[in-house]
This record gives structure tokens, C-alpha cells and sequence, in this order.
């Protein structure tokens, strides 16, 4: 019941989760969009309040003015008697034509007396209601009318008038200061005022007297049906459209003015305002219906999922109760393992879900306790980290089976098992077979196949097998090999002089004594310290090919100076006679025929057929002497000879130069180090590049040679750099393995940085990969000597070679370069980003520091900068330069290119 109450619930998270996502997705948007149009509608309003403010603080000033010059011509024209000439003014500048302002004075019968305009006519204003006005009613004081049309100016005018009285307090006419609406119109530009907005003076009767829009300043137009109630000196509120003649809701804030009878009034169209409000609330709401639809699918799919699964897994438990009953009367055993992963998603162990008897006793347990255990508990972890891979290929490909013999130190009881290993959604199904009486019949029937029965060697059916195995080894690993075909010389005399049974104990005491030389040679090569493939060193194979042929198949390096040493060495261990069991002494010779994989062929029988050519044209030369299937050999060697001599002969006088490349940081682009790169200056080909050279110094040892000279040309140009005042950056010279296991690169370090009085810290060191294989007591030594020193350790092109987390947590490493292949991939593949970021978290979690080497683009510096990648270097930065050109970086100090696109 519990159980299927789970199910159930299991099933109802989809639509529950999608539809609580949901609800909680519109709460956010909505509660959102209406704290952001409260917040524009409070913004809105403050500005509408300091539009008004604005507006009637100008409107104060220019009235106060207009209202000065009214009581100034009243004053002067009762102080003159009525002498007072506002033309003579006027031609004295005090009413400036462009000043959209006019003075008149009128007699008591309404006739103009006096103006700042022409009087070409006789004009009576008498009619007008501000004279009227102003004659009915004494105390009347500053009267401001309407806007008009003026008599003599055919302009519409808004007037300031006063009254003129006699000494007796009688009416006499009146001053008049008419002015243009443009006069009282607001002073702010255009970007002040929106497509429906519009700032407006009225009186306090509500008549209005001028207003602005964008399109024009108007006179008289009132944009309000009826003048609202404006309660207060101001205030300001959010009226609806029906107030309005164009019916456009508005906020609007009125200011009046103290000395005054008029309002400043502004209004702000509330559709301009929230216009873009609006519509991006409209495009969010879009989003976020479509997401509703998105989870409201996801729900109905999550549903039908959860239904089939359910079902799969009763299906499922069904098969597994049918298929135990089947395979516990079985001979074979059966596993369904769970695959364990860590946070990176990689398998590193294997839960028992379930077995039947036969596979808990293949290894010695029963069922009961075998099943709810991980694997790793079964085998110790060396042997557990060996048989790991085999788990994670099958759990990788999907299926593998192969016929397994079990190692010694294995917990299983069997010799051999035949296995099968199947993917499923949990991990591995496998399927196990005791194979180990068939296959010991089987591996007793080859040996006696493969096997010469005369002197125990492999025969010519076996290494025909094993050298097309050895091929595809070659050719997956990039490596050659080679095939030494022996055959004596005139072993056909000596049959038919001292009989076949001579022949046969001469056969086997020739097998002896080039086992003895294989085999002394074999643990000379194993003990040198220069040896690049100690791995390869046992894989010498001799076999006899046929009658007093035998063949050698040597894997050691595959070089051409290999195979001669090794042919050498077999000639002058036969230059010694050979006493055979009957006492009979015996000088035998041989002749050497050799073919080089690749150079020789790519297949077994082009290798044995140009062997074997060569051991004729060896015969035919003289014998008991060695010969390469190719015969320009001679030539190869010449030129191998002129290049090392000419690359000593450079290193003498001193042709080779540094470039510099600069690492910046990868956030800020701050020039902080840089790698220094040998260039060899060839008085007569100019340039050469590393790729031609240092291969060639690799192989003769000049690297040594090169490597100190490297070390104190970089310690030199620091020096010299000091004493121009230049900042002290940190410089990376690469070592290679061979200086390293020279074992006194520590001292040649030490002997530069004194000699050149440089700090250690600006010195670092950059190692290979390989250079880290080496697992040897020494090599720790030394690194952690440089690192006493305060020299900072880096490997470089990693990813390329086969260092492991182990090998760099226990050797305590400085820095990471990434290798250029890797940072090419980010942009191009998610496997390239995501592998990337593995990178960095690991150098992170060991407090290293991670640079990525051929940033090339502009991308792969954003995605480094996203991945958290510590400094970068490549073209992108800065190609490797001179020294001289250097300085001018330091300077700049930030060399992120100057673009569009440079990230900030």
C-alpha cells in the first residue's frame, strides 16, 4: 500500500510542481510590474509639481515686470501733468520691439494718447470692457484681461491696465501694458513638453489665457472642458479624460501666484507616460503565458513519463522475479550492478542490486551478504583502480564481453571467466562463465601450434600473428619498430659435412646465445636512466622463421641507430666459436637483414619481405654483416650529422635570441608574466623555427647545452631590464626531461640568478607532461629544490600527456597551462566548455593557478573570463616578440586589444 501511494505521488509532482512554479511565476511578474507603475506614477507627479513650480515662478517674474511698468507710467504721467511721451521712450529703447511687449496711455474719453506703437489713426478704446472696468470702479487697482485682438496691431493681446485718476479722485483714462502670449508662455523647451502634454495660465475665474503645447502657444484655447476645482496654492492629481476636451487622462499640477489672480497649470498625459510601461508589461506578460504553456506541457509529458516508467519498473520486477528463477539453477553467475559517480559525473565503484548463488560464490561469498556491497570492497585498490576502466568502457560503448584470465592477487576462485557486460539505466548487467578447463585446452593446443619444437622458440605461424598485433600498437601509439631478419652463414655445409643432428645441436646453442645477448641487453637498457620506453624493453621477440632463419621483432624505441646497435651487438657475439653438446667447436657468422616500420612498409608481409631482401643483399655485400632495406640510409645519417653539427656550431657562437610572449589576466587584461621562446638567428636562413631544432637538440643532447644558455640569456635580459627601470615580471623558460634527469638543473639556475643578481621569483620553470612520468625519488628532489629556492613550477601543454591528480597534488605544482587544443574547442563544442571547467575547478581545488595557452579570438577570452580561468596567453593578447618590444607592452601594462568587442 505504501509503496503504491509513492507511485502515486510520484506521478502528482509533475502537475503539483509545474503549477506552484507557475502561480509563483505570476506573483513575481505581477507584483513587479505594479511596484514599477507606482513608481513611474510617483515619478510623473514630482515632475508635473516642478513643471508648475517652474512655470509659475517665471510667470511671477514676468507679471511683477509687466505690472512695474504700469505703476511707473502711471506715476510719470501724473508727475508730468499728462506730458509724459511713450514714443519718446520708446525711441529710447525702453520698450524693445522684440520684447512682445506694448505701452498706451488713454484720455478719460477712451482716446489713445501716448503708445510704443505707431498712432497713425485716431483709436477710442472706450468700448473696451477693461476702460469700462476700470471707470466703474475707482479702486479697481491692476485689472488683467482677456486675451484680444488689438485695435492697431491686429495681434491677439493680453493687457495689464491701472487707472488714472485727478487730484479730486475723478477718472482720467488709464495706463495699459499689453503684451503677446508668448510673453506669459512657458520658457522650457520642447523635450519638457510630451506629444499630449501642455502647461496653461488661467485666471482665477477660470478664463485661460494662454497655454503650450508642442505644436504651438495659443492663446484662449482651454484644453479643459470646465475648470476644475483646484483646491490649495497647489496641489496636484490625477484627472480623468472626461475632464478634457480631447478626452486624455492626465496628472495634473496647478500652482497660483501670491501677488496675482492667475494659475500655472500643468498637465502630463498619463498614456505617454506609462506608454512604455506598458507594452513591455505586455511582452512580459506574453513570456510568461508562454512559459505557463511551456510548464503546463512539461507537466502533461513529466505526467505520461512518470505512468510509463511506473510501469516499466513493474514490468521489470517482474522480469527480474522470472529471470531468477531461471539463472539460480544456472551455471553461470549473475551481477545487476548500480553505477556509483562522483560530483563530475564519472563512475568510480559499482553496487550489488542483485545476483544469484553461482555469482556470489565465484567470489567466495554467499548471496545474502554479496548483494547491498560495492564492488571496490572485493579487490584491493591497486588491483580495483586496474580492473575500473574495463567497468567504465562497457558502461561507455554500451556492451563489451571478452575471455579474462584472473590474475594472481584477483579474489576469484577461477583461473579463466568468460564475461558479458550489458548497459542498463542503472548500470551494468553481467553475466559470468568458468571457462578456465576449456581455455587451458586451448592455450596447451597454440603452444604446441606456435612453438618450434627443435629449439623452443616461437615459430613463423606465431610471429605472423603477433606482428600484425604489434602493428596496430605502432601505428595507435605513433611509434616504429623493427624487424631484424637473421640468417647463418653456409649452414648448408654444415649439415652436409657433419650431418643434421650437428645441424640441429648447432641450431639450438645459436638460439642460446642470442637469448643470453637479448636478454643482457634487455636489463642494460632497462637500467639506463636515458631510457624514453623502458615498458618496450622486454618486447624483443626471437623467433625461428624457418631451417637457420630466425627473426627479432624489436620494440625497444624503433630508431634506426637501435636497430644497427642491436645487429652490431649480435655480430660480435657470434665473432666468438660455439661448442655444441657433442664437443665439436664451431665458428659460425651471420647476416642481418633489416626493415623499419613504418619507413619499410605498413604490413606484416612488406616487412618480412624487405627483411628478408635485406639480409640477401647483406650476403651478397660479404656476409657476416648487417643491411637496411633502404639503401639511402647513408644519406639520412649525413644529414642527421650536418644538423647536429650545425646546431652545435650555433649554440658556440651564440646565434640563438629570445622572444617574449606575454600572460595578462584574464579579467582585467594586466600584462602580469610571460614565457620566453628561443629563436635561432641562422646567419644565412634567417629564423629558423623551434620545430626544426629543438627536435634535433632533443635527440643529440645539445639540449643541455641549449637549455643553460636559454637560462642565462632570460637572466640576462631581466637584469637589463632592471637597470632601464622597468617593473620586474615573472619569465617561464621551458625545461625539457632530459635537463631535468641531468640532475644539476638546480645548480645551473642558481649559478645564473647570482651571477645576473635576479630574484628567484622572477624566474619560473616550465615541464612537460612527461617530464612528471618519471616517478623517481630524484625528480621530486629537484622540483622541490626550485620551489626552495622560490622558483614557481608550471606544466605546460597540459591535457596532452598523462599526468595524473595524484602526480599533481603530491609534487605540488604551481601553475596549469591549459594546451592551445582545448581552448580551440570552447565556442565550437559543449564538451569543449564543459571540459574546460573541469580543468579549472581541479587546478582551483590544489591552489593552482590556470592559464590558458592560444587564445585566439575574442570568445574564447569571454568564456574563459565566465569559466573563472586565472591568465591567458596567445595571438589574441600578443604574438612572441623581440626583446626591445617589450618595454612598450610593460607600459601599456593592459593588453587587451582596443575593439568594440573587448570585454570589459
Amino acid at each position: 500500500m505504501k509503496k503504491r501511494l509513492l507511485k502515486v505521488l510520484s506521478i502528482l509532482s509533475w502537475p503539483v510542481g509545474c503549477l506552484l512554479l507557475a502561480i509563483l511565476m505570476w506573483s513575481l511578474l505581477l507584483s513587479r510590474l505594479s511596484d514599477r507603475e507606482a513608481e513611474i506614477g510617483k515619478t510623473a507627479m514630482q515632475e508635473a509639481r516642478a513643471h508648475s513650480k517652474s512655470y509659475a515662478d517665471q510667470l511671477a517674474r514676468s507679471v511683477s515686470q509687466v505690472d512695474q511698468i504700469t505703476l511707473n507710467l502711471k506715476y510719470y504721467w501724473t508727475y508730468t501733468n499728462g506730458h509724459l511721451s511713450v514714443e519718446d521712450q520708446q525711441r529710447q529703447g525702453l520698450y524693445p520691439t522684440a520684447a512682445l511687449l506694448y505701452a498706451t496711455i488713454s484720455d478719460r474719453d477712451g482716446t489713445l494718447k501716448t503708445s510704443s506703437l505707431p498712432l497713425k489713426n485716431l483709436v477710442n478704446v472706450a468700448e473696451r470692457d477693461y476702460f469700462i472696468t476700470h471707470k466703474t470702479h475707482p479702486n479697481r487697482g491692476l485689472l488683467i484681461s482677456n486675451p484680444s485682438v488689438g485695435l492697431r496691431s491686429q495681434r491677439t493681446l493680453i493687457r495689464f491696465s491701472r487707472r488714472l485718476d485727478t487730484a479730486d479722485g475723478t477718472f482720467d483714462g488709464l495706463v495699459m501694458v499689453a503684451v503677446e502670449p508668448a510673453f506669459l508662455a512657458p520658457s522650457q523647451d520642447d523635450s519638457a513638453i510630451g506629444k499630449n502634454d501642455f502647461m496653461a495660465l488661467f485666471k482665477q475665474d477660470g478664463t485661460a489665457l494662454v497655454s503650450r503645447t508642442t505644436d504651438a502657444i495659443i492663446a484662449r484655447q482651454n484644453i479643459f472642458k470646465s475648470l476644475p476645482a483646484f483646491t490649495g496654492d497647489s496641489g496636484v492629481s490625477v484627472m480623468p479624460g472626461s475632464v478634457f476636451s480631447d478626452g486624455e487622462e492626465r496628472i495634473v499640477s496647478w500652482y497660483a501666484l501670491h501677488d496675482y489672480p492667475l494659475l500655472a497649470v500643468t498637465g502630463m498625459s498619463t498614456k505617454d507616460i506609462y506608454a512604455s510601461f506598458r507594452e513591455r508589461a505586455n511582452d512580459y506578460t506574453v513570456i510568461a503565458t508562454a512559459c505557463s504553456i511551456f510548464l503546463a506541457l512539461c507537466a502533461l509529458v513529466g505526467t505520461l513519463l512518470s505512468l510509463r516508467l511506473a510501469i516499466r519498473k513493474r514490468e521489470a520486477e517482474k522480469a527480474r522475479e522470472a529471470y531468477g528463477v531461471v539463472t539460480e539453477g544456472g551455471n553461470d553467475g549473475f551481477y545487476m550492478w548500480r553505477a556509483v559517480r562522483n560530483k563530475d559525473g564519472k563512475v568510480i565503484d559499482f553496487e550489488v542490486l542483485d545476483c544469484n548463488e553461482r555469482g556470489a560464490t565465484v567470489f567466495g561469498k554467499n548471496k545474502a551478504e554479496f548483494i547491498g556491497s560495492y564492488m571496490s570492497r572485493h579487490y584491493s585498490p591497486a588491483y580495483f583502480v586496474k580492473l575500473l576502466p574495463t567497468f567504465q568502457k562497457a558502461m561507455e560503448v554500451g556492451f563489451y564481453e571478452d575471455e579474462y584470465m584472473i590474475p594472481d592477487d584477483s579474489p576469484l576462485t577461477s583461473v579463466w571467466l568468460y564475461r558479458k557486460m550489458v548497459r542498463n539505466k542503472l548500470g551494468l548487467v553481467i553475466t559470468v562463465r568458468d571457462i578456465s578447463e576449456a581455455k587451458a585446452h586451448e592455450l596447451a593446443l597454440l603452444e604446441q601450434i606456435n612453438t618450434d619444437e627443435l629449439t623452443g622458440l616461437h615459430n613463423r605461424h606465431w610471429v605472423i600473428d603477433h606482428l600484425h598485433k604489434v602493428l596496430n600498437e605502432a601505428a595507435s601509439e605513433r611509434r616504429g619498430f623493427a624487424v631484424l631478419f637473421l640468417d647463418l652463414d653456409d649452414f648448408k655445409n654444415i649439415n652436409d659435412t657433419m650431418g643434421h643432428s650437428s645441424g640441429d645441436m648447432l641450431l639450438r646453442s645459436v638460439t642460446q646465445r642470442l637469448q643470453e645477448l637479448l636478454a643482457a641487453n634487455a636489463a642494460a637498457a632497462a637500467a639506463a636512466p636515458d631510457n624514453p620506453r623502458p615498458q618496450l624493453t622486454m618486447k624483443n621477440e626471437l623467433v625461428r622463421f624457418s631451417g637457420d632463419a630466425f627473426t627479432i621483432i624489436q620494440q625497444q624505441t624503433g630508431s634506426i641507430e637501435d636497430a644497427a646497435q642491436l645487429a652490431e651487438s649480435i655480430l660480435q657475439a657470434f665473432s666468438r666459436p660455439i661448442m655444441l653438446s657433442n664437443q665439436s667447436v664451431l665458428q659460425v657468422s651471420l647476416s642481418i637483414g633489416i626493415s623499419m616500420y613504418p619507413r619499410d612498409g605498413d604490413s606484416v608481409d612488406a616487412l618480412l619481405k624487405h627483411a628478408d631482401t635485406a639480409m640477401h643483399a647483406a650476403k651478397s655485400d660479404g656476409k657476416k654483416r648487417f643491411r637496411f632495406y633502404q639503401p639511402q640510409l647513408s644519406e639520412r645519417l649525413q644529414i642527421k650529422l650536418e644538423n647536429e653539427n650545425a646546431l652545435r656550431l650555433a649554440i658556440e657562437r651564440d646565434e640563438f635570441v629570445l622572444h617574449f610572449q606575454p600572460r595578462v589576466n584574464t579579467a582585467t587584461g594586466e600584462f602580469c608574466s610571460m614565457e620566453a621562446l628561443a629563436r635561432w638567428q641562422h646567419p644565412v636562413r634567417g629564423m629558423v623555427s623551434p620545430l626544426e631544432f629543438i627536435p634535433v637538440a632533443e635527440e643529440t643532447g645539445l639540449i643541455l647545452m641549449l637549455g643553460e644558455l636559454i637560462i642565462r640569456k632570460a637572466c640576462a635580459q631581466l637584469a637589463q631590464w632592471r637597470a632601464e627601470g622597468l617593473p620586474a615580471l615573472p619569465t617561464s623558460v621551458n625545461v625539457s626531461s632530459r635537463q631535468l634527469n641531468q640532475g644539476n638543473l638546480n645548480t645551473i639556475i642558481a649559478t645564473a640568478l647570482r651571477d645576473y643578481a635576479i630574484d628567484p621569483a622572477q624566474i619560473e620553470i616550465e615541464l612537460t607532461e612527461s617530464c612528471m612520468m618519471a616517478d623517481t625519488l630524484e625528480i621530486a628532489e629537484e622540483l622541490a629544490s626550485f620551489q626552495e629556492l622560490g622558483i614557481k613550477l608550471l606544466v605546460d601543454d597540459f591535457g596532452t600527456g598523462y599526468s595524473s591528480l595524484s602526480q599533481l597534488q603530491r609534487l605540488d605544482l604551481d601553475v596549469l597551462k591549459v594546451d592551445k587544443a582545448f581552448t580551440a574547442e570552447l565556442g565550437v563544442r559543449a564538451e569543449g566548455e564543459v571540459f574546460f571547467n573541469a580543468i579549472v575547478s581541479m587546478a582551483h581545488a590544489l591552489h593552482m593557478t590556470v592559464v590558458a595557452e592560444g587564445v585566439e579570438t575574442v570568445q574564447q577570452l569571454q568564456l574563459l573570463q565566465a569559466l573563472g580561468c586565472d591568465e591567458v596567453q596567445g595571438y589574441y593578447i600578443s604574438h612572441p616578440l623581440p626583446a626591445a618590444e617589450i618595454p612598450g607592452l610593460m607600459r601599456r601594462r593592459y593588453l587587451f586589444p582596443v575593439s568594440p568587442l573587448t570585454p570589459a
